[in-house]
């Protein structure tokens, strides 16, 4: 790690698409790219930085009006949604969005569509999601996207994050997909099934990760998260780093509304990061 503690910090957001099943409910991870420079081959949660697109104007403009659980949601609070919106939609192949002229969330069916027409045209900058939104006649769907957690990158790394994590309900018959592009592979999967197959060293989980699973394993369905989610009060966390010989302990504050305090890793951080 960096002993640098000055690193600029950017802004990002991370989506938790959540779907109920019989007695549970799962969460849609992918599997980043070995070669990405942060968390590289880890199980993440989709999501990337700030995009100066995500506060345009006219994007902007067509969100508006919507409102979240304290509020109509302010031009900040829309640009952080509409960024993990769009990178929801690049890494997952789902879109947040309603159709104007019915009001109804997308069905999986046609986000299947939209994703095989305009996917790979977003990402590579062909298109933008404002173009798309205009020639589909829908409406992307902020309201929908409840905020669950904020976490900043610990210091001396060379590469920091301030990271909005958003739940976001989704139809059961949503499919997703990772891009094969910054992910190489993706699963619905329950937090603890997620948690155990980090524990048993079958996919790499970083410790934001695993600390943000801890606490959905704590529900049975998504109504329940989403209920406990709004009503409790969002601590900005970012862990404190202590190196003892090559084992990395991470640790955050008490009062952050997590069972998970505090995790070792022997042999070094999982968190490969290359300057």
């Amino acid at each position: 790690m960096s002993s640098t503690a000055d690193n600029p910090i950017i802004p990002s957001a991370t989506v938790l698409l959540v779907k109920d099943i019989e007695d549970a409910f799962e969460i849609f991870m992918v599997t980043r790219h070995q070669k990405i420079r942060f968390a590289g081959g880890a199980l993440v949660f989709p999501g990337g930085k700030l995009d100066p697109i995500d506060s345009d104007e006219a994007l902007l403009a067509t969100c508006r009006g919507q409102k979240g659980p304290a509020g109509e949601l302010t031009d900040e609070e829309l640009a952080f949604r509409i960024c993990g919106i769009r990178e929801t939609f690049e890494e997952a192949g789902v879109l947040l969005a309603r159709d104007n002229d019915t009001g109804q969330s997308l069905s999986g069916e046609r986000c299947v569509d939209l994703a095989h027409q305009y996917r790979e045209a977003l990402h590579g900058g062909e298109t933008t999601l404002l173009a798309v939104i205009q020639k589909e006649n829908i409406t992307l769907a902020c309201d929908q996207m409840i905020l669950f957690a904020r976490w900043v990158t610990p210091k001396f790394f060379p590469k920091r994050f301030d990271t909005f994590f958003f739940l976001a309900r989704v139809p059961r018959d949503q499919i997703a997909s990772h891009d094969d592009i910054e992910s190489t592979d993706s699963l619905w999967t329950t937090p603890a099934d997620a948690l155990s197959d980090a524990d048993e060293g079958r996919k790499i989980v970083v410790f934001a990760t695993r600390a943000n699973l801890r606490k959905l394993a704590l529900f049975d369905n998504v109504d329940g998260l989403i209920e406990s989610t709004i009503e409790n009060e969002i601590v900005t966390v970012e862990p404190v780093i202590t190196d003892n010989e090559g084992d990395v302990t991470f640790r955050i504050r008490d009062d952050a509304g997590y069972p998970l305090l505090e995790h070792t890793e022997y042999g070094g951080s999982v968190l490969k990061v290359k300057s």
